[in-house]
């Protein structure tokens, strides 16, 4: 691989297979030479309101971008994702909610291009999961102060996540919470939906196959978390986005009180649990067997069906980081 292709993070192959850059050289790279692209989603209220407070604090630290692509439109976050990456950028600075990140951790998983983050959605599960600062000053301080770190992603079946899987009434909250709502409640719009669904949601039976050992629930809501955060509340302060595991729980039982309180427990305190205290199966790879079969909310899409194969891919994105995060 030539000098000048390592310098502009594009990616190489050997025989097939991808060649990468230290993780040191990539840091360097962003650093000293700043050859970025930059990918904001202005689709939500959000993010056209912060859209000129990102342009202003990315020209206040300097950068000069390659390219500059606002998607006001979801369904083009793809095209223009395509278009950033041709540019060659060391980084793609993406900014936008969790589903839109996800989005952008897909097409950057295994490729020499870091992904820098700056959270413009309601709950920022992925940025939280990170420990990045949640403001876009904070943000951008980021990208020219951290570091380059391998996290890993999940795969469901053939699609590839960054935060969350779930099943149950999860999936009846990502088509019906509405606009408005997230915008007075913020990340609590998301508890406040599930309990006016509840009392019409049935409970399923779910049978979780890890390390051949079989656990078997009823229950309402099933989540299977790559991240450390759901709904913007810290699911156990012992998870990590980069410890190659995949963590499942459930929320309540197959009895709507118990989840109703869980549901409220969270909503209001958000409280930390430790896996080893809390009703935890984690494992690199899990089956999911649901009866009857359900749709999964994949990252905010409501995609497949079960059962299904989960596993953490290790090391499957670049991400800039703070300087003091623990990468493995």
């Amino acid at each position: 691989m030539s000098a000048d292709r390592a310098r502009r993070g594009r990616r190489a192959t050997t025989e097939g297979v991808t060649v990468l850059r230290t993780k040191a050289e990539h840091t360097q790279a962003i650093l000293s030479e700043r050859r970025v692209a930059v990918v904001v989603n202005t689709h939500s209220r959000r993010g056209r309101r912060r859209h000129p407070e990102v342009v202003r604090q990315l020209r206040l630290a300097g950068f000069q971008p390659l390219g500059m692509f606002v998607v006001t439109e979801t369904a083009k976050l793809r095209k223009a994702l395509d278009a950033a990456l041709a540019l060659g950028p060391d980084l793609l600075i993406v900014g936008g909610g969790d589903g839109t990140l996800s989005t952008a951790a897909k097409h950057l998983a295994h490729q020499d291009v870091a992904l820098g983050v700056l959270p413009l959605g309601t709950t920022n599960n992925f940025a939280r999961s990170l420990g990045l600062p949640l403001d876009v000053a904070g943000a951008v301080r980021v990208l020219t102060t951290g570091k380059v770190a391998d996290i890993d992603l999940g795969v469901a079946g053939d699609i590839t996540f960054a935060n969350l899987a779930s099943f149950g009434v999860s999936v009846e909250v990502a088509g019906t919470v509405r606009p408005w709502l997230k915008k007075i409640l913020g990340r609590a719009a998301y508890p406040v939906t599930a309990l006016a669904l509840l009392p019409g949601h049935h409970p399923f039976r779910a049978v979780l196959t890890v390390d051949g050992r079989r656990h078997e629930l009823l229950t309402h809501q099933l989540n299977i978390a790559n991240g450390r955060f759901q709904g913007g509340w810290q699911i156990a302060k012992d998870i990590s986005i980069d410890d190659r595991m995949l963590v499942a729980y459930q929320l309540g039982s197959g009895k709507r009180l118990r989840l109703l309180l869980e549901t409220l427990v969270r909503a209001t305190t958000g409280r930390w649990r430790s896996l080893a205290g809390g009703p935890f199966v984690v494992g690199q790879e899990m089956i999911l067997e649901t009866f009857p079969p359900m749709s999964a909310d994949v990252d905010g899409e409501v995609r497949l069906l079960t059962p299904v194969t989960l596993r953490a891919e290790p090391n499957g994105l670049r991400v800039m980081v703070q300087a003091e995060f623990v990468d493995t």
